[in-house]
């Protein structure tokens, strides 16, 4: 199965995208990570990696990734969003957000998801997609 990377990249070239350096790391940096990140982590993580690409680019190339629904843009509240590959194979999962230190840890439920589709089904409406963010204390700041 191909990576979430060469879908991606397939994905750009087929809506008439050049292959640029800042999309191409943006990219490879999604493709390996396993929950959502703010612009500000991925700038500083390219960064630190040798990569260094200005934030107003890394924008620009989030909002086409999210355009082309190749990227899920993720409110986690307090004014912050972050950014998380879409991965083709349905892998869904929703956040935890700790309001006092900003930690967001990924959650995956079934009985959450069924509950979802009963609740759509119950009142006529063909759900598209769904976030659902938590936000509470983290084990840690609850010490």
């Amino acid at each position: 199965m191909p990576s979430w990377a060469d879908h991606a990249d397939r994905r750009l070239t087929d809506a008439g995208f050049r292959r640029g350096g800042a999309r191409a790391a943006i990219i490879a940096l999604l493709d390996h990570e396993a929950c959502a990140l703010s612009a500000y982590d991925i700038e500083d993580a390219l960064r630190h990696g040798g990569r260094g690409v200005a934030r107003a680019s890394v924008y620009r190339v989030l909002d086409e990734l999210v355009g082309l629904g190749l990227v899920t843009r993720v409110e986690v509240g307090q004014g912050t969003t972050r950014y998380e590959a879409a991965r083709p194979d349905g892998h869904h999962h929703h956040h935890m957000v700790c309001d006092r230190c900003g930690e967001v840890q990924p959650f995956a439920d079934e009985a959450l998801e069924r509950a979802v589709d009963r609740l759509a089904a119950r009142v006529a409406f063909d759900v598209a997609e769904h976030e659902i963010v938590l936000h509470g204390e983290c084990a840690d700041c609850r010490r």
